[in-house]
């Protein structure tokens, strides 16, 4: 009886411990209550991190000190948490003698996070610190994006790319997933969303098509180019299956229990499992048991019906399917006929799977894209389970604004009965670990509320998050990519739960990772190198990931030359001029109204240089851990890199607007000063390249981006400097200027 609750203990575990200056008291008794898989998972964390700590772990009670430390976890919804999922409070007393922390969790998940807290604590060394506190989340459901490449014969939209062909075995690899879900929970992420072209015949066995489940895992050894399509068509070439490799033996009954337990260890870890199509393609399953290309014939129709059956009814731990009435689909099929079909096939057959267990929860998520609301609602009113919306938040760039404006069209449309998931995908960063706790918590604050707003997925189109393949020091066995970038993910997944958490929290997280360094210079130069992306996407904007991958200045169609910086837009709501709009205004004497070009340079210089000062300093800390001291060694190198990249748009920015007043005036002054700032352009890109290239592999193929070769692209840099000493007065003509626009995402 500990503060009047009873527990009915699951196992007692006596920590003892050794050092006064890590823990107060002479012990640490774990009294947990429940046999929850999140529970245990929170009770594990806490030895692990005492164990770490070199402390002594035993069980039982009997030789616990009277003053020791008794940490107890229960579900109790009273207390200020009651009725809050994922909710819990903690509350430090004393019982007789000895000091107590109760960690009371409205329910299984919030008890986990709130044993979380307990071992943090440990780890940072502030248990004595633990005060009472309460907990809710700000969103309720924190999700990750993940493109999944499954095999060869079933792929996702980011396959034709070196990550996904690496992580192909992975996605057959428990261990891997148990570092997934350990992390999510830790950072506090509660839903996966396993995006793929087409998953079935690789995760269910249709009984009406038998022919279709696949046996086996492949994956190609042809080499692959950059000429896949941006549309998910042609991902399976018929020289890929004619040179290919099997990478792991297992027949399809073994791959369904292979996803039964992952779907157990996620729900462990408070995660949610969600698969996600775009529903018209038929890789894997085209050509057999009567299935053709025809996507409106009966049979077609059929099979997509009889698949989202299974898929419901083989998994019950499955939590949601999620749709589009986007690619794949013939161009002369209208909005409403799109959603007569998705109905048909999904929603029938969701329909079908849950008649034989109606009191299940599911949820389908229904994508806004290229199909209308009335449309939507008109085809789906009869679908058993909850429906809804999901909206690309920030297009593909969430590293722009922290406050995109794109949905707000949207908002008046959403309700509490009818609400949208944001997608947040990362289209900007793919090699670096990035870390601005300033903008992370602005963007997560400024996200609509949870009247409008079910949750979020966070996540890239043209990279797979599963283990890293580029860096050339991967240890062994290789970092998870949310392993590698720790701290982003820290930052996104515990802010959303709670954005009020001080700087504090993430300086502790980081004086625990790199023992010896000096976390208040660490952090501010490594949030300083991360501004890169966002001040430089917010002044030249591409919408989609084709169009701007800011980590190597291109598209997939080439570099991006200072002509196109003249020319190019700035992201529509972000409030920055771009140089056409600027020269104009400063020929006219006319008050910009924004910012502006020059002060978007000067913003991207000062924060790289910022950086880069205190990259001396900082490398002569002495890390007293081994795998710290490396990992240390490469969020340095990855900040020098970032700091390079800023200074590299600062010098071109600069070069393009003396470039564009050129064109106006024909002054060859500013000529000359447009051909020194593009030298030093260059002189920072082979800065960059080099910082790039001692950590990761070069060239790499990306599926949305082409290859890219960013100590190769250097002889494009040096074009830009060829063009300006080229350049006549005139040459930009107003009239054909062609920018990015921004795609609408939804109709009415």
């Amino acid at each position: 009886m500990l503060g009047g609750i009873r527990f009915a203990p699951l196992s007692l575990v006596l920590i003892t411990v050794l050092s006064h200056h890590a823990l107060a008291g002479d012990g640490v008794v774990i009294d947990l209550a429940g046999d929850s898989g999140p529970a245990r998972f929170a009770a594990a964390e806490i030895r692990r991190e005492a164990e770490a700590r070199g402390l002594a772990v035993t069980e039982g009670l009997s030789s616990a000190p009277a003053d020791a430390i008794r940490i107890s976890l229960a579900i109790e919804r009273q207390d200020g948490v009651a009725g809050v999922p994922q909710g819990y409070a903690i509350r430090v007393g004393r019982d007789g003698g000895a000091p107590v922390i109760r960690v009371l969790g409205a329910d299984a998940a919030g008890l986990m996070y709130g044993g979380l807290d307990i071992a943090e604590a440990i780890r940072t060394g502030t248990l004595d610190r633990i005060r009472d506190s309460d907990r809710r989340p700000h969103i309720a459901q924190r999700g990750i994006k993940f493109n999944i490449p499954l095999d060869l014969r079933t792929p996702s939209y980011s396959d034709p790319a070196d990550a996904a062909q690496a992580n192909i075995p992975e996605m057959w690899s428990m261990g891997f997933w148990r570092e997934m879900f350990d992390d999510m929970a830790r950072h506090r992420y509660n839903l996966i969303s396993l995006w793929s072209l087409h998953p079935f015949p690789s995760i269910v066995r249709v009984r009406e098509f038998p022919s279709v489940a696949l046996d086996d895992v492949w994956r190609t050894r042809a080499a692959l180019d950059e000429n896949f399509s941006g549309a998910g068509h042609g991902f399976v070439r018929p020289e890929m299956l004619a040179d290919h490799e099997v990478v792991k033996r297992i027949t399809i009954d073994e791959k369904i229990a292979f996803w039964r337990d992952v779907m157990r260890l996620a729900k462990d870890r408070g995660v949610d499992v969600y698969w996600f199509t775009w529903n018209i393609f038929l890789y894997g399953a085209e050509g057999k048991d009567g299935i053709t290309d025809d996507k409106r014939a009966p049979r077609t129709i059929a099979y997509f019906r009889a698949s989202a059956r299974e898929t419901v009814a083989t998994y019950p731990l499955l939590a949601g399917m999620g749709i589009t009435a986007g690619e794949g689909f013939p161009k002369e099929m209208s909005a409403r006929d799109k959603e007569q079909w998705l109905w048909q096939t999904y929603g029938e057959g969701i329909r079908d799977a849950l008649k034989a267990t109606p009191g299940r929860e599911f949820r389908l998520i229904h994508r806004f894209h290229m199909t209308g609301l009335g449309d939507i609602r008109q085809a789906f009113a009869e679908l058993p389970c909850q429906l809804d919306l999901s909206f690309k938040y920030a297009i593909a760039h969430m590293y722009s604004v922290p406050d995109p404006g794109m949905i707000r069209p949207l908002l008046p449309l959403l309700s509490p009965e009818l609400r949208s998931w944001l997608t947040v995908r990362n289209d900007d960063i793919y090699s670096f670990r990035w870390a601005d706790a300033d903008y992370a918590r602005a963007f997560i604050r400024a996200i609509p509320g949870e009247d409008k707003i079910a949750g979020f997925y966070m996540g890239p189109d043209g990279y797979t998050w599963g283990r890293d393949f580029l860096s050339k020091d991967p240890g062994n066995p290789r970092q998870t990519v949310m392993q590698k970038q720790w701290l982003s993910f820290a930052l996104w997944g515990r802010l959303a739960y709670d954005p009020e958490l001080p700087a504090a929290t993430f300086g502790r997280l980081v004086g625990a990772r790199f023992p010896g360094a000096d976390v208040g210079a660490l952090t501010s130069a490594w949030a300083s190198a991360s501004k890169t992306f966002p001040h430089i996407t917010r002044f030249f904007w591409g919408d989609i990931d084709i169009k701007w991958f800011p980590e190597a200045c291109r598209r997939k169609s080439g570099f991006y030359t200072v002509r196109d910086f003249i020319e190019g837009g700035t992201m529509p709501g972000a409030g920055v001029l771009n140089i056409i709009e600027w020269r104009a205004r400063l020929l006219a004497k006319q008050k910009p109204e924004g910012a502006t070009p020059p002060e978007i340079a000067a913003t991207l210089d000062g924060n790289a240089v910022k950086a880069l000062d205190a990259l001396p300093d900082l490398r002569r800390a002495t890390i007293t851990s081994a795998d710290g001291a490396r990992e240390y060694a490469a969020t340095l190198g990855d900040i020098e890199a970032m700091a390079h990249l800023g200074r590299y748009y600062a010098a071109k920015i600069r070069g393009a607007c003396e470039l564009a007043l050129f064109d106006k005036s024909g002054d060859e002054a500013r000529r000359a000063s447009a051909i020194r700032h593009l030298e030093s352009a260059l002189a920072h890109w082979k800065d960059y390249a080099a910082a790039y290239t001692r950590q990761y592999v070069q060239p790499a193929l990306y599926n949305r981006t082409g290859i890219v070769d960013i100590p190769g692209q250097a002889a494009k840099v040096l074009d830009d400097v060829t063009m300006a000493r080229r350049w006549q007065p005139g040459d930009i003509d107003e009239s054909k200027i062609r920018r990015s626009g921004t795609e609408s995402g939804f109709k009415k």
